[in-house]
């Protein structure tokens, strides 16, 4: 598997055959989108919506969205933050914002291997661990990010939206 970081063309626009790829795997996760919200409809996640998300991620400073390659096939998505957003903020730590693994393709050992891969890339950094919050509701989401060994720290509410979520925390 390949980690890529996702880089716009010229006009700073995303290219256009990558991003019908993205926005097929954001549909197959339609039950992730439901709980978030991210979505007026996540039934119908279209390419011009998940550009959009896509921008949004991408305007942070230190932001990064990674495509995850097996084959040749795009399988999964991880936006990261090299900090957290806040500027007030004391935690130190580098976020995964994001992760998304192709549903059809869940429990096939692809979202322990792009955590691998992106734990391996802070490490080189020189970080020292790295921090994720998981929206309240997804159970199995949370159940996945502690048999990666991330502790919850806490209870809060995501910066984006305000929703309630657990903060979990992995040293390096």
């Amino acid at each position: 598997m390949i980690l890529l970081p996702l880089a716009p063309v010229e006009d700073g626009a995303l290219p256009g055959p990558v991003l019908t790829e993205i926005a097929t795997l954001y549909a197959t996760n339609h039950a992730f989108f439901e709980l978030s919200g991210d979505f007026p409809d996540p039934g119908r996640i279209t390419v011009e919506q998940v550009a959009a998300a896509l921008a949004d991620e991408l305007a942070h400073e230190g932001a990064e969205v990674l495509l995850a390659r097996s084959a040749g096939r795009l399988v999964g998505l991880a936006a990261t933050l090299a900090h957290h957003p806040d500027p007030a903020s004391e935690d130190p730590d580098p976020w995964i914002g994001l992760l998304l693994i192709d549903a059809t393709a869940h429990r096939e050992g692809y979202g322990r291997a792009v955590v691998a891969l992106v734990e391996d890339r802070f490490r080189a950094a020189g970080r020292t661990g790295v921090r994720l919050a998981v929206l309240d509701g997804n159970e199995k989401g949370l159940a996945f990010w502690q048999s990666q060994g991330y502790a919850i720290l806490r209870r809060g509410a995501d910066r984006e939206a305000g929703r309630p979520c657990t903060i979990l925390r992995k040293a390096l």
